[in-house]
C-alpha cells in the first residue's frame, strides 16, 4: 500500500475511492477498509486525513461547493450561486444520493446546513458591514433548512423533471420577504 499520499492530492485520492464505493452501496454500508482497499493505501493514511468516512464526504462536499459560494462572494447572485451548487449536486449525484441519505452524527445535511447558513450571515456582513439579527437571522435559519430538505428531496426523488435553474428559482420564490428586502438591498438578488 502506497502511505505518500499527503494533502488534498491525498484526501482527494481517497475521496473517489469512496465515491466508487458509494457507486456499489449506500454509504452506511462502506467500511474505511473497503476505501483504503478501493485507493490502495493504508487505514494509518485515511485517518491521517479523516476522522470517518463522514468527515470525508463533509471535505468533498466543500470542495465541490467553495467554487460557488466562492463565485456569489464576487459580485455574483444568489441566483447564479444556487444554479452552481445545484449543477455540482446533479454531476454528483450518485455520491450527494448516498451522503445525504445518511443520518449520522456529523452527515453532510447538517453539515451542508451549517455551511450555508455562516455563508448567508457573512455574505451579508460582508456586503452591508453588519450582521444580521433577530427576526431575519431567525428567518435566515428556517430558510436554510428548508433549503437543504428540498435539495435533498430534489437528489432523492427528482427524476431530471426539475433542472439546476429551475430547483434555484424556487428557493429564490421560497425566500421569506424579510430577506428579500435584506439581500435586494445589497445586490444579493437579481
Amino acid at each position: 500500500m502506497d502511505d505518500k499520499h499527503t494533502g488534498d492530492s491525498g484526501k482527494l485520492r481517497l475521496a473517489e475511492a469512496m465515491k466508487r464505493c458509494m457507486a456499489r452501496h449506500g454509504l452506511e454500508d462502506i467500511t474505511i477498509k473497503e476505501i483504503t482497499a478501493e485507493a490502495g493505501v493504508s487505514r494509518q493514511t485515511f485517518y491521517r486525513h479523516y476522522l470517518d468516512k463522514y468527515d470525508m464526504v463533509n471535505w468533498y462536499f466543500d470542495r465541490l461547493l467553495a467554487e460557488s459560494f466562492r463565485e456569489m462572494g464576487f459580485g455574483r447572485t444568489v441566483y447564479e450561486g444556487l444554479v452552481r451548487k445545484f449543477h455540482y449536486i446533479q454531476d454528483e449525484k450518485v455520491f450527494f444520493r448516498n451522503a445525504f441519505g445518511s443520518a449520522q452524527q456529523n452527515n453532510l445535511k447538517d453539515h451542508d446546513f451549517r455551511c450555508i447558513f455562516a455563508f448567508y450571515q457573512d455574505l451579508y456582513r460582508k456586503k452591508t458591514g453588519t450582521p444580521l439579527t433577530g427576526e431575519a437571522l431567525s428567518l435566515l435559519e428556517m430558510y436554510c433548512q428548508a433549503s437543504i430538505y428540498m435539495t435533498v428531496k430534489w437528489v432523492e426523488c427528482d427524476r431530471g423533471t426539475t433542472t439546476p435553474e429551475q430547483l434555484a428559482e424556487l428557493m429564490l420564490k421560497a425566500m421569506p420577504p424579510v430577506l428579500i428586502d435584506r439581500f435586494t438591498a445589497c445586490d444579493l438578488l437579481r
